[in-house]
């Protein structure tokens, strides 16, 4: 299952990362974009600019990639909203201390997952889609299109909703339709019945326990 996830989920890291390569056939001018819209290219510009101006020490110290991805991309994401969405009903039936681990444990796993991701950038580029929610409804998609040098586009998606501090927060990443946490959901899920909720936290803990060996 996690081989299926990790397929799917590369192109999530590559998202906040990649070039922002805009044609005058589907680009909307930066001073028009929504505030959703403007804080994803806003994060990816600034992703970007940290990876090329900390090129020479990737190089050198892949590791810091990790401490670039949560600082620049990971307080755009509301990890508790998520972790609740990843469980599903399994959340229910955690307890207070089970949840508060099992966020920081999901966090570093997409810490980890994004920042694997954007080491491997080939020459991906995005380009953004007509934007069609209506901001009044507090839950907006961003749509967009992965372009690859060779084979078809992907379209993807980031699905945001508007906090009590009126933030804007991401909550989800469609893939060619696939939701990043129903695929998480169905993956814990096994792992709870087969486990229990704390050997899931246990094994997710020695995953992200190996990659900071």
């Amino acid at each position: 299952m996690m081989t299926m996830l990790n397929k799917i989920l590369m192109p999530v890291g590559l998202l906040a990362v990649l070039v922002l390569a805009f044609n005058s056939a589907n680009v909307v001018a930066e001073e028009a974009m929504p505030e959703p819209q403007a804080l994803v290219k806003q994060a990816s510009d600034d992703m970007l600019k940290a990876l090329k101006d900390n090129e020479a020490e990737l190089e050198t110290n892949p590791d810091k990639i990790y401490d670039l991805v949560e600082s620049i991309l990971m307080p755009h994401f509301d990890f508790e909203k998520m972790s609740k969405l990843a469980l599903g009903k399994n959340w229910r039936v955690a307890n207070d201390e089970q949840r508060v681990r099992f966020i920081e444990e999901f966090r570093l796993l997409l810490i980890r997952t994004y920042a694997t991701a954007m080491l491997e950038y080939t020459d991906e580029e995005i380009h953004f889609l007509p934007f069609r929610d209506d901001l009044s409804r507090k839950r907006v998609n961003v749509p967009m299109e992965v372009l690859q040098p060779a084979g078809p586009s992907i379209p993807m998606a980031l699905s945001l909703y508007q906090n009590k501090d009126d933030a804007w927060k991401v909550y989800d990443v469609k893939i060619d339709g696939i939701s990043l946490v129903t695929n998480y959901r169905s993956s814990f899920a096994n792992e709870i019945r087969n486990g229990g909720m704390e050997q899931l936290i246990n094994n997710l803990a020695e995953r992200n326990a190996k990659v900071k060996a």
